[in-house]
């Protein structure tokens, strides 16, 4: 990691990151809330980031539209292939937004060594996830999707699905 980026990510305090956005970007976030400056995070206007949620940007881009409501104790990560996340969406609390994932097909290899992949992750407009929900990287969500608590989302959901379980599988479709 840059100096300047660590430097920028621990030096400056939370009440300017939270300035820094409202005024900016016309979004709300809570002072207790881990956000740093950076230009690859962009938010809408009217969004919402609840106190000890975590949003953190490591070589991709993080685009959250307008009116998003992102709850407590949450965590948005974006790698190489970037998180998008559509208008109108709520995140409910302890939701996982997971952009990057680790190699794992050698053996002789310890994990964490591997390799880091990142397909990254779209959320369309108008989405609701639950709480406790996990958005895994290669995920994409469409228009209108509700994400039932605790369920893992790491394909493709199809519009108006309502989605639950671990692999997040459609129980209805809205109409």
């Amino acid at each position: 990691m840059k100096l300047l980026h660590r430097i920028r990510r621990l030096a400056v305090p939370s009440f300017v990151v939270t300035l820094w956005y409202l005024l900016r970007h016309r979004c709300r976030i809570s002072p207790r809330a881990e956000v740093e400056i950076n230009a690859l995070l962009t938010m809408g206007a009217g969004t919402e980031v609840n106190a000890f949620s975590k949003l953190k940007v490591s070589g991709g881009v993080l685009r959250i539209g307008r009116n998003v409501s992102v709850s407590t104790c949450c965590f948005i990560s974006a790698s190489e292939g970037g998180v998008e996340i559509g208008d109108y969406t709520m995140v409910g609390p302890n939701v996982s937004i997971v952009g990057n994932n680790y190699r794992y097909d050698r053996i002789d290899v310890p994990t964490v060594l591997q390799e880091k992949t990142s397909k990254g992750i779209r959320i369309a407009d108008n989405v609701w996830l639950g709480a406790g929900a996990v958005v895994l990287d290669g995920a994409r969500i469409d228009a209108g999707v509700i994400v039932a608590p605790n369920s893992v989302v790491s394909g493709h959901v199809p519009e108006n699905a309502v989605v639950q379980g671990n692999p997040a599988r459609v129980i209805f479709t809205r109409r």
